[in-house]
This record gives C-alpha cells, sequence and structure tokens, in this order.
C-alpha cells in the first residue's frame, strides 16, 4: 500500500525535477494535513475551491480563475496547469484528483516566441494545430456504479458522462510520466536521466465487467 507520507514526498520531488529541467514556470509546493488518525488531505499550498471546474463555463473562464489563484501545484512553461489531490483516511486512499488544464492562450510563446523558436525542447507547445483538452484522473470508489461511473477513470475534455474505465488509482509519478510522454515529448527524451520516477502501483479496482470495455491499465 502506498502511503500518504510516500505521495506527499513523489509530488515534492517531481516539482523539484520540473522546475530543474526548466519545465516548470511557476509552482506551489505540496502540503499535507493531518485530518485524523491515518487520514491525511495532501494538495498544494493556498488551495482554494475547486467549484469553478465543475460549473458549466467556457474553458477560458475556467482556465482563468485556476490561473488567476495560482490554484495548481505547477504551472508549466506553456501555461498549462497541473493538480495533483490525494484524500487518505484510515490509511486508506478514498479519492484522489489528477488534473492537466492546458492553456488555452500560449501567452508566453506569444510575448516572446523567439525565446521558443530557439529551444527545441518547446517543439511540442508551440505548434499551430494543438488544441487544449483538460485531462483529469479521478477515483472515486464512494460514487461507484459499474461501467457508468468506475471507481479510477479518466476523464477527457470536462465531458460530463465521460468516464473510462482505469485499472487503479494512478500514483502522482505514474500521471506525470505520461503527461511528459505525451504533450511534452521532445523534452521528456532530452531530459529522461533528470525525469527518472519512481513506479509505485495501487490495488486493482476495476471490475470485471469494466475490463470487457475499453480502459487503461498499467501493471
Amino acid at each position: 500500500m502506498t502511503s500518504p507520507q510516500e505521495i506527499f514526498k513523489e509530488i515534492k520531488e517531481i516539482t523539484q525535477k520540473l522546475i530543474l529541467i526548466g519545465l516548470s514556470d511557476k509552482q506551489n509546493f505540496p502540503s499535507s494535513t493531518q485530518t485524523g488518525k491515518g487520514s491525511y488531505k495532501i494538495a498544494y499550498s493556498g488551495m482554494q475551491d475547486l467549484s469553478i471546474v465543475l460549473k458549466n463555463v467556457d474553458y477560458k473562464e475556467m482556465y482563468e480563475e485556476l490561473d488567476r489563484n495560482d490554484n495548481y501545484n505547477i504551472k508549466m512553461i506553456d501555461g498549462a496547469l497541473i493538480q495533483l489531490m490525494y484524500t487518505y483516511e484510515n490509511s486508506s486512499l478514498i479519492s484522489h484528483r489528477l488534473a492537466f488544464f492546458p492553456s488555452p492562450f500560449l501567452e508566453n510563446f506569444q510575448n516572446d516566441p523567439e525565446i521558443y523558436e530557439k529551444d527545441e525542447i518547446y517543439a511540442d507547445i508551440i505548434a499551430k494545430n494543438i488544441l487544449p483538452v483538460p485531462i483529469r484522473f479521478d477515483y472515486d470508489p464512494d460514487n461507484h456504479q459499474e461501467l457508468d461511473h468506475p471507481k479510477s477513470h479518466l476523464t477527457l475534455g470536462q465531458f460530463k458522462n465521460c468516464r473510462i474505465p482505469v485499472c487503479s488509482p494512478i500514483a502522482p509519478s505514474t500521471f506525470i510520466s505520461f503527461i511528459l510522454r505525451s504533450f511534452y515529448n521532445t523534452a521528456f527524451k532530452k531530459f529522461t536521466a533528470q525525469l527518472t520516477f519512481s513506479s509505485k502501483l495501487f490495488q486493482k479496482t476495476i471490475t470485471s465487467g469494466e475490463k470487457k470495455i475499453l480502459h487503461i491499465a498499467i501493471e
């Protein structure tokens, strides 16, 4: 079982590594609040109300509010926001929220394009045909309904009923590796040596019925 202390340490190390290689433009280091014996909320310093994420508002408006209030763990060099939040009760993981909100503006590139054009690590994020699509991995066993609401699931693009089954809760390193490989691949390859992460896995939570449809698995 992956402990809350291990999760906190993992997020801290991820933050430090992204700062070191220059992929983090701004960051809030992780915070851990003990709410009872063996119970913790792991988020980030200064976390505020996240209800804007669930509202039916324009994506740009939602992004701007999160950005304006520094409501994230990491702001990437292209403006994308990353959130990593875990809740433990009685030493057991009861929920997590891992989110990636791409910037709809690419302000830094627009303000100073020469910096980006000279450095190959930015190749993946300045292509003109990129469409920003938010990504969220949730672990929410209390609301489980087989197929309709898997305990662990992936949501793409803020679609209300998009819940792609995931085999288990996702560790911070697994999530960050996925984000870097998929959306910052040039930088990921260039800094492979610095971007080594642990490979902790949680216990499987997917049902036999959910395994029969398209789902995401990691071994």
